[in-house]
């Protein structure tokens, strides 16, 4: 490994300007403890510290790893290891108070839009999903009038992008009752899922959803 020290690395080199310029997502298991720890030690820069600390404990079992053990490792101290506790604790938490969501049909989804089914005016939502139809993001795309949305396939698909979506659900309440796509939906439904094949993102299904049901574009066989 090199010996440079972290200020001696390019900026583009360093843990935390990445983090800032590219997200956590993209740094690796050592980068982003490096940033917790902020400082190496002599003969020894904080990337390097970070991946023996990772070897010498295992990646998979670092968040179980006891204060005493961390503390007297070379490099890290009370302090340090404090941090690093704390920050897994605290990550396990949210985890653990985390509700996932699984959608996999219509109902699904006409049952998690309580909020949106007696709206005056029409609400476009889309929920981003991963690989095992979990949610993991949700966004209200637009506000429209009593019986209308204006919807750009940029709106849709960006957050698409940006929250590394695998497949999405396209959903919008009729403030009128009426269960039936208007020419209008079925012209944006068709421009949307073309744009989704351009990108290599699915359009799994487009739900209306009304005060007293719903109804389901992929099973009127219309997506």
């Amino acid at each position: 490994m090199s010996k440079k020290t972290i200020k001696e690395l390019n900026k583009i080199e360093r843990p935390r300007e990445m983090l800032m310029r590219y997200g956590a997502g993209k740094l690796s298991n050592a980068e982003l403890l490096a940033v917790l720890l902020r400082t190496g030690k002599k003969g020894q820069n904080v990337l390097e510290l970070s991946a023996k600390i990772l070897k010498k404990f295992g990646a998979e079992n670092f968040g179980d790893t006891k204060f005493e053990e961390l503390k007297n490792y070379p490099g890290l101290g009370p302090v340090k290891a404090c941090e690093i506790l704390a920050c897994f604790e605290l990550g396990r938490r949210f985890l653990n108070g985390k509700k996932t969501n699984i959608y996999l049909s219509p109902e699904d989804i006409w049952q998690e839009l309580r909020d949106i089914r007696e709206h005056k005016k029409e609400h476009f939502i889309v929920f981003f999903l991963n690989t095992a139809n979990q949610e993991i993001h949700r966004e209200i795309i637009s506000v429209g009038t009593l019986n209308y949305n204006i919807v750009h396939p940029r709106e849709v698909f960006e957050p698409a992008v940006k929250h590394l979506a695998a497949s999405i659900i396209l959903a919008h309440n009729h403030p009128s009752g009426t269960l039936e796509p208007s020419p209008e939906d079925l012209a944006l439904n068709k421009r949307l899922v073309e744009a989704g094949k351009i990108l290599g993102i699915q359009i799994l299904d487009h739900i209306i959803v009304t005060k007293t049901g719903f109804s389901s574009f992929k099973e009127k066989g219309l997506m």
